[in-house]
């Protein structure tokens, strides 16, 4: 039986579920002609939840040690709940659409049970939670992936992604399998203690690897990605860019970190081939994209790329220039996806070219996606340039050549991003076009939801005391 104290430190967790079943409540009571009361509902007791995340919390274990929570832990938690509030204030012109009407509690709740799914994983204690967690957190995901039921591509963007997932699972758990053959336990403690080099503890490291860099879209475990993005609806995109693999990249940090670091030289070796590839590859088929959901697909692909270097890093501030990045990188790409997002609700179109002469009809819109471009790409002075400045920092500070080496790979691929980012900038500014996009007003939900990114993307770069706190917190892993 749970008492005060359990209640408390799994505070996160018993709060979300807890505003998952008022959602469901009103959908039971709320008569279908007011079905719209439950976008406002949920939006406001999420803000509530995210408020109350940041209140002091009380860390501790549970269930014999599965369950672990900290202040390092509450932090990357506060993290994702600000993408979530973000992402459900962008949602709210799109769900109030006819095609949605008798879905809108369906959304919310599928949205609300996956990032239960990655609250369990990022306070696992043991590779069962950590596998429990990554199911409960992906399989509602492959539901939203295929909302738009109306929508043959949505359909084979929710069947490619769970698939692909259970594959991924399958290797995964494989991989999991070899480690507790092993060393006897599936507590991350008691494998850091037991692990080795022995032949088949490298072979199941390296399929955790594989399993993980699916979830996080690293090259080659990337080929899901742009399909999903493209078929999925833009709030489910946005999601899965931001939202799922913030979640992924936290407990891979955690376990490589907490479990696998005795092995550090020999992960950091993988690392430096994934990251090379990932940045290279996915900044190269960023280039040849027209479709925004896929050109930011490829975009989110590198970037995945650079978060390897901080990883690298293999201390405390390697761990934070990785956190530090994500916050970023929530708030930046949800900037651009809010645009993508606003303009496709408006006007229905999605294609590179249909921006042409966008900021003649809507200047605010093009201002606003083009900051976020230049904070994806890391140019002065929005917080993306500082967030990549700390992840090579990080890998710099390891004084190898190869590592040298790799910073200066990562600066060429950060120079060919600018390129492609640019087009979009391009396109808006420069390129002629007869019939813009008219203008439109966007909702009131979803310019809030703007404004929290134009003010993220300016305020965490220069406001030193987040990455201080951040750093402060790191210490806990």
């Amino acid at each position: 039986m749970m008492n005060l104290q359990d209640f408390l430190t799994m505070r996160h967790e018993i709060l979300l579920i807890l505003v998952a079943v008022i959602v469901l409540i009103g959908e039971i009571f709320i008569s279908d002609k007011s079905k719209h009361v439950i976008i406002n509902l949920t939006i406001i007791l999420f803000l509530l939840h995210t408020i109350v995340g940041f209140l002091p919390i009380q860390e501790g274990k549970l269930f014999g040690g599965m369950y672990q929570n900290d202040l390092f832990r509450a932090t990357l938690k506060n993290i994702l709940n600000i993408g979530v509030f973000i992402i459900l204030l962008q949602s709210s012109a799109w769900i109030r659409k006819e095609e949605n009407r008798g879905k809108i509690s369906e959304y919310f709740i599928l949205l609300l049970s996956t990032l239960v799914g990655m609250y369990f994983m990022i306070s696992s204690g043991d590779f069962l939670m950590l596998y429990l967690g990554l199911e409960l957190a992906t399989i509602p995901i492959a539901a939203l992936a295929a909302f738009d039921t109306h929508k043959n591509n949505s359909a084979e963007a929710g069947i490619k992604l769970i698939l692909s997932s259970a594959l991924s699972s399958g290797i995964l758990l494989f991989g999991i399998s070899m480690i507790y053959g092993t060393t006897g336990s599936v507590y991350f403690t008691e494998v850091a203690a037991n692990f080795g080099k022995e032949s088949l503890q490298i072979l199941g490291f390296i399929f955790f690897v594989a399993g993980m860099g699916f979830k996080i879209s690293l090259v080659p475990f990337h080929l899901w990605t742009a399909d999903v993005y493209e078929g999925a609806p833009i709030n489910v995109t946005s999601y899965l860019s931001v939202i799922s693999k913030g979640a992924a990249v936290f407990i891979f940090t955690i376990v490589l970190y907490k479990v696998f670091g005795q092995i550090a030289e020999m992960w950091n070796v993988l690392l430096y081939v994934l990251a090379v590839l990932t940045m290279t590859i996915g900044n190269l088929f960023a280039i040849r994209q027209n479709n925004m959901k896929r050109f930011l697909a490829f975009s989110s692909i590198a970037q995945a790329g650079f978060i390897l270097l901080g990883i690298m890093g293999s201390n405390a501030a390697g761990v934070t220039s990785v956190v530090y990045f994500m916050l970023i990188y929530i708030l930046t790409n949800l900037g651009a996806f809010g645009v993508v997002s606003a303009i496709y609700n408006a006007s229905g179109k999605e294609d590179m070219r249909d921006y042409n002469g966008l900021y003649k009809t809507n200047p605010k819109l093009s201002l606003l996606m083009t900051l976020a471009l230049f904070s994806l790409a890391g140019i002065p002075p929005v917080a993306g340039f500082f967030g990549k400045f700390f992840l090579f920092t990080s890998v710099a500070s390891l004084n190898d050549y190869k590592y040298y080496i790799l910073v200066l790979i990562a600066v060429l691929n950060a120079t060919i991003s600018l390129f492609y980012y640019l087009r979009v900038v391009k396109a808006m500014f420069i390129d002629p076009n007869d019939n813009p996009i008219p203008y439109f007003k966007t909702d009131t939900p979803a310019r809030i939801g703007l404004l929290i990114c134009v003010f993220g993307v300016f305020l965490v770069g220069f406001v030193a005391a987040i990455y201080e706190a951040i750093y402060h917190f790191s210490s806990f892993i």
